[in-house]
């Protein structure tokens, strides 16, 4: 299985970019996985919300692969567990989905193209987590859904 997490914005602060890396270098033996980081688009620059949106959203449509399985963060998406996670990769792997893309958009949100071209969507809850956030708990998750797919133990 191959994992991408598409996400909107830039870790600024070294915490979250070691708290990425330390999970991105732990699923290695797992998965491949990787970060593609899209440039978040200022709407007072854009010409406000509507626009900056449209922006990003073009920059992550054009970063998704066009067989990949796509996921969409969001308050709205569908909760799951982690065994429940673990076990809709395993599904979507038996099914013969060998790239799974999770997106993570801008703090304006998404385009409506995106939430189209989403196979489903996640959410982690109804709290709002900030971007960076989210992108650690995205990956912490995903090794986490790998180790219990194998049957290992997770050190808490």
């Amino acid at each position: 299985m191959k994992f991408t997490v598409i996400a909107v914005g830039k870790l600024k602060e070294r915490f979250w970019s070691d708290a990425c890396s330390e999970y991105l270098k732990r699923l290695q033996p797992y998965a491949k996985t990787k970060v593609v980081e899209i440039a978040d688009v200022d709407p007072a620059r854009a010409g406000g919300e509507a626009a900056s949106i449209e922006r990003e959203g073009t920059s992550i449509l054009k970063a998704i692969p066009e067989r990949a399985h796509m996921v969409l963060l969001a308050i709205d998406g569908k909760q799951r567990s982690s065994e429940g996670l673990s076990q809709r990769i395993d599904d979507l792997g038996l099914s013969g989905v060998g790239e799974i893309v999770f997106v993570i958009g801008g703090s304006c949100g998404v385009s409506a193209d995106v939430r189209a071209r989403a196979d489903e969507t996640l959410s982690f809850g109804l709290i709002t987590l900030p971007h960076n956030l989210a992108r650690v708990v995205l990956l912490e998750q995903l090794y986490r859904a790998c180790k219990i797919s194998r049957g290992e133990p997770y050190h808490k």
